[in-house]
């Protein structure tokens, strides 16, 4: 059975007298990855908190699909790994639980972590790990969770290249099938990992471009339709750069 889709309805959200959302409505299939794409200040993050309870509307609703509570039914994985820097890999991994008075289970956290290629770190504070590793921890501490719901907030934006594909494998295996929404500005990224793409723009926010790439997450950027898509993808995010530009020039930005 896959995970739930989440509904936005009608959402406004404004911002030193501006709206920043207004009326702005949107469907999130459930079971797949969407993408969210713009330039820096649109309202991508805005938009992730509102889902996630947040930031507080003006209007609007945001439901679940079977009306499956949002609250406590999503996880949320940041740019930054957050791991706390006194625990050891293990017990970072399982931090949900003693968050929320329960005792951890050290055996799935330690499965958890070899699945995401980590065995024989468990017992390392985060400052012997590298950025990549650390970040695999927080996929790691993601799925211990086993939320429906996948949060992404440029999750893999602090690492190298090859590690940032790496890790972009290991998150179009181990999310299969969850409702994953992913705020990137990497155009190649959102290609490889998206079901559907969503490129957002202007004051307030609109949807300007949707894309849906054929095949499965991840795909090889070197497939037939890429270089047609990432044309496509790059043209829209540029009028919406441009645009922007131009409400800096006018002094009516939203930061």
């Amino acid at each position: 059975m896959s995970s739930p889709a989440i509904s936005l309805d009608r959402i406004s959200l404004s911002f030193k007298r501006a709206f920043l959302f207004h009326e702005f409505s949107l469907e999130i299939p459930g079971g797949q990855t969407t993408c969210l794409l713009g330039p820096s200040g649109v309202g991508k993050s805005s938009l992730l908190r509102l889902i996630a309870g947040l930031e507080a509307r003006d209007s609007g609703t945001v439901t679940c699909e079977g009306a499956l509570p949002l609250r406590g039914n999503f996880s949320y994985m940041a740019q930054q790994d957050l791991l706390l820097p006194w625990l050891r890999l293990r017990e970072n991994v399982s931090l949900s639980d003693r968050l929320q008075g329960r005792a951890p289970d050290p055996g799935r956290a330690e499965g958890l972590i070899r699945r995401v290629g980590l065995a024989g770190h468990e017992d390392k504070r985060p400052a012997a790990l590298s950025g990549g590793m650390r970040q695999r921890a927080a996929l790691a501490r993601t799925l211990y969770q086993e939320r429906d719901i996948i949060l992404m907030d440029e999750p893999f934006s602090a690492v190298d290249s090859i590690t940032r594909l790496e890790l972009q494998d290991l998150a179009a295996e181990v999310f299969h099938d969850r409702t994953v929404l992913l705020v990137t500005h990497d155009p190649l990224e959102a290609l490889r990992l998206g079901h559907q793409l969503l490129v957002l723009a202007g004051q307030p926010v609109e949807i300007t471009q949707r894309i849906a790439p054929t095949g499965n997450p991840p795909r090889d950027t070197g497939a037939e339709e890429m270089p047609e898509l990432h044309k496509l993808l790059i043209d829209s995010l540029r009028r919406a750069h441009a645009q922007a530009m131009d409400r800096q020039r006018e002094g009516q930005s939203v930061e």
